[in-house]
């Protein structure tokens, strides 16, 4: 039976993945955002409410996860945070599973997966694609960002795969270091060369 190509997503904070990843989108290419998914079942009645509670009692609220208090609760603690994904990981699998017998007969599918070289199996997709754009431009992006320190910036870099090792391991780059226009047209070409 065929199936779809699968193109992993992946690049490290501030490099314009979600940019990157709605470009894929406007080409025709479903696109499955694993974060997008994780916040939909943590929201309100989100499926993994309960689970979450129970483990981390007082982290929600009506209104989901209260982001917040769990982050304070798992943030410096990897035990906390390997229990928290225990939860988590095995309810996006089978979410991206749904997904891709929904689009069965698509000749090529995105997954969204921030993490894919830290947290998944990279062998889940076929080819990967990292967004990376210049170490400069990256600080300047997360920087800009509200509720954000460079204290922050610099423990969230510690946690992600150096964006050199991730390039050295793609399938193909895109370089969101440029315009926009710049971005959406490799984006374009690399959709072309892929499905024709």
């Amino acid at each position: 039976m065929s199936r779809p190509l699968i193109l992993g997503l992946t690049g490290s904070i501030g490099m314009g993945k979600s940019t990157v990843a709605a470009m894929f989108a406007d080409n025709g290419v479903p696109v499955f955002d694993a974060d997008a998914e994780v916040r939909c079942m943590q929201g309100p009645d989100g499926a993994l409410l309960p689970a979450i509670e129970q483990a981390f009692p007082g982290s929600t609220g009506p209104d989901g996860v209260k982001r917040k208090e769990l982050g304070a609760i798992v943030f410096n603690n990897p035990d906390k945070l390997a229990r928290l994904e225990a939860i988590i990981h095995p309810a996006v699998s089978k979410a991206r599973a749904r997904f891709l017998s929904e689009h069965a007969d698509a000749r090529l599918v995105l997954f969204d997966i921030p993490l894919l070289f830290e947290k998944t199996d990279p062998d889940n997709v076929d080819r990967i694609v990292v967004v990376s754009a210049p170490a400069d431009v990256q600080r300047e992006r997360v920087l800009a960002r509200p509720d954000m320190t460079p204290q922050k910036f610099e423990r969230i870099l510690a946690l992600q795969m150096p964006d050199a090792k991730k390039r050295a391991r793609a399938d193909y780059v895109i370089d969101t270091g440029c315009s926009l226009e710049e971005t959406a047209r490799s984006v374009a070409e690399l959709v072309q060369n892929l499905t024709s």
